[in-house]
């Protein structure tokens, strides 16, 4: 179709002049065609919009924090074990503190969790076995330090020991908190630790942004259906005037699952607009967590809670996203290329119908 008949075919509002085999001919190949342009882009970009929503929530999101939590027991634990070592000769026959044993095991199932979340690529997954084996070794050291703790010098050398296996550098020796380290000298727990944060923040950043494909498909999508609109109602009025027709029943039941689109439309901004915030809220669970915020949670759960508590963060992470959607919608999505293609084949079977066995119901003399 050339531009100028597409700018009369969109625009000139009248249906004088117009013949009915031509005209019908014209509206066989453009509204189906339509149709397809407007469902099926729509479809893949909300189906990718979605599709990365569920990831963020199912995987991503629940994997940062577990890594999150775990690199925060391991260092309350680091406390633990430090404090009870303290106690030198007594340690032997009492162990090691309910809160350290707790802590570790802790860190071990969020660590393990992480495996099966299905979020980590392969290499990935090979960082974190190397990571279980470190904590692995950890607590060996620690406990070497435990059942020499009657010997200050093997006590203090295996300790110094097991906390080299968990930090390279701390930012602040008194509270024994670590301070991540980059590149080659990143070779303890929470260095690597830290470094699957990021990686898992970079893919959340990523899945949040709708791409230029996306949009482009929306773009297409929403261009189309502007055009199948107004081409439809067009249509409808050409039926009216040349074959006496108050309305063509199959063209409307067509044009219904249109009225969907808009909804969805909808949806797809929500959901965007929730995984913006979970992104942002992703970020503090790595950024704005802390030993001292998850100590001081534990001791006093029943305080007024820190806004960057970790088990809070994930709570909001899952809320943000299962709330960023039209509910009410079910599986709609699922039936949008469907419904396009069925409303496409019944436009194009009824317009066919229309232009073979059409009756000429205008005044005599009247072009065919």
């Amino acid at each position: 179709m050339k531009p100028s008949a597409l700018w009369k075919w969109v625009w000139a509002p009248g249906v004088r002049g117009c013949r009915n085999h031509a005209y019908l001919r014209e509206r066989l190949v453009a509204l189906p065609l339509l149709t397809a342009l407007a469902f099926t882009p729509f479809a893949w970009a909300h189906t990718t919009v979605r599709a990365d929503a569920a990831y963020i929530q199912d995987r991503a999101a629940p994997a940062l924090g577990d890594l999150a939590d775990a690199r925060a027991s391991l260092q309350i634990a680091d406390g633990e074990a430090a404090d009870s070592l303290r106690a030198g000769r007594a340690v032997e026959l009492s162990g090691l503190s309910e809160r350290y044993r707790t802590r570790t095991t802790r860190a071990t199932q969020r660590l393990n969790q992480v495996a099966r979340s299905g979020a980590l690529s392969t290499s990935e997954r090979q960082d974190l076995d190397v990571v279980a084996g470190l904590v692995a070794d950890y607590g060996t050291w620690t406990a070497w330090a435990q059942a020499n703790a009657a010997d200050r010098a093997l006590r203090e050398a295996s300790l110094a020991y097991a906390r080299s296996i968990l930090c390279s550098t701390r930012a602040d020796p008194a509270t024994l908190v670590c301070r991540p380290a980059t590149g080659s000298t990143a070779t303890a727990v929470v260095d690597r630790v830290t470094a699957l944060e990021r990686a898992l923040q970079d893919r959340i950043a990523d899945r949040a942004d709708p791409g230029a494909d996306v949009l482009a498909a929306f773009a297409v999508s929403g261009v189309a259906f502007l055009l199948l609109v107004h081409g439809l109602w067009r249509t409808q009025v050409f039926l009216h005037h040349r074959f006496r027709l108050y309305v063509s029943l199959p063209l409307l039941a067509a044009a219904l699952p249109l009225l969907a689109l808009p909804l969805l439309a909808a949806d797809a901004v929500l959901v965007q607009k929730a995984q913006r915030a979970a992104e942002s809220t992703a970020r503090a669970l790595s950024n704005q967590t802390s030993p001292r915020i998850e100590s001081a949670a534990e001791t006093h759960p029943f305080a007024a809670p820190d806004r960057y508590v970790i088990a809070a963060l994930e709570d909001s992470v899952d809320r943000e996203l299962a709330e960023g959607r039209l509910a009410f919608l079910g599986p709609a999505p699922a039936w949008v290329v469907p419904a396009g293609l069925l409303s496409a084949a019944v436009t194009g079977v009824t317009l066919h119908s229309y232009r073979r066995e059409y009756v000429r119901l205008t005044r005599p003399g009247a072009a065919p």
